[in-house]
């Protein structure tokens, strides 16, 4: 862990780590006064690619986000997202330009384990702590123990991103009693640029972009960004969005995620989203995906790759649940077991990389 406070004051327990090493060589950086910063996009949708921003790109990213959350001088950071990519890297930029202290671990799924007896310094800062994590941190540390909880509700908001919140995953959310946000963001758009309430009374079911930033929808009716922050030009996602009305709108999913089978398109979030329900019935909470493979006679097929040891024993009563709620075509023709899916560096399913490695070589004629 490195504590940083603003003051000054760094107190590193374990200085000979190479990636608290890496977090110090960025500060030196920053701290210099360099004006370009080169970052690698995640991988999770495509070959990871450099994007290099200004100094004052994510000095105005910063400042969005500190205005949008009331982040202040004094109030602390909590980092246990990899500073190699744009979302950690970010996390550094907010403290050391608001004037925050910083908590930095280095990432796991536990961001707590290891460090229990330094939790003191975000429990005595109640209202006043920042938290950042994945949807996989934010579930670790609700199922481990009170101890993270009492630690979650001193937030004064908690952001999650990288990956969808599942259903699940929003339900046990609701213990919390700090405000948590799902956010909408990318490498090119300097993380979030849009949030939706995920717990309390007035919780929502659509994002809300940040103030300043405009959106759009292509001819593909995909979300199209633009922002101070990216020298107010037009970023193009590949995300289907529905816009309920202006700085508002819902995910419907991902163009790239819609597969062909046998001339029927199918948007591989629906399935997914039925998945977690028929999934949950049979009281399995792990981790899964849709995805279409090769196949000789519908072009491609509908699988479900699900993170388990070894089949669930109902393989049957799956196949009637998801029956029971989609039509014929959009049932997955196969599943799959996987002891542990693949990530990319940045936690999420890596998706292409999985179905390479471990789903493909089971499949005859491909």
């Amino acid at each position: 862990m490195i504590f940083l406070e603003k003051d000054g004051t760094i107190i590193n327990t374990a200085p000979n780590n190479l990636y608290y090493q890496k977090v110090m060589k960025f500060k030196e950086a920053w701290d210099l006064g360099q004006q370009n910063f080169t970052i690698h996009t995640s991988g999770s949708t495509g070959i990871p690619k450099p994007i290099t921003f200004t100094r004052l790109q994510l000095i105005e990213s910063a400042y969005l986000t500190a205005k949008t959350f009331n982040l202040r001088e004094g109030d602390t950071a909590f980092c246990c997202l990899s500073v190699d990519y744009i979302a950690g890297m970010m996390m550094l930029v907010r403290a050391f330009e608001i004037g925050m202290d910083l908590i930095i671990v280095e990432p796991t799924s536990s961001p707590f384990t290891g460090i229990e007896k330094h939790l003191y310094l975000l429990n005595s800062n109640r209202g006043r702590n920042f938290f950042a994590f994945v949807p996989l941190q934010i579930q670790t540390l609700l199922e481990e123990s009170e101890r993270s909880l009492e630690t979650l509700n001193s937030a004064k908001a908690i952001l999650i991103g990288g990956a969808s919140v599942s259903d699940s995953l929003e339900e046990q959310i609701q213990k919390i009693n700090a405000p948590v946000y799902a956010t909408y963001g990318m490498t090119e758009t300097l993380t979030h640029i849009a949030i939706k309430l995920l717990n309390g009374p007035e919780k929502e079911d659509f994002f809300t972009v940040l103030e300043g930033i405009e959106i759009a929808q292509d001819e593909r009716e995909c979300l199209k960004i633009k922002l101070k922050a990216t020298d107010d030009e037009w970023v193009v996602t590949n995300d289907i969005v529905e816009i309920l009305e202006e700085g508002k709108f819902r995910l419907v999913g991902r163009f790239d995620n819609i597969i062909n089978s046998g001339g029927v398109k199918i948007q591989l979030e629906k399935v997914e989203k039925i998945g977690e329900q028929v999934l949950a019935e049979l009281a399995f909470q792990g981790r899964f995906f849709a995805y279409g493979v090769p196949d000789n006679k519908l072009g491609q097929k509908l699988i479900l790759v699900v993170e388990s040891k070894k089949p669930l024993s109902n393989g049957n009563q799956i196949g009637l649940s998801f029956s029971e709620k989609l039509p014929k075509f959009e049932i997955p023709k196969e599943i799959f077991f996987v002891e542990k899916l693949i990530e990319t560096p940045t936690g999420k399913i890596d998706k292409i990389k999985t179905v390479n490695v471990y789903v493909l070589p089971q499949i005859p004629n491909i």
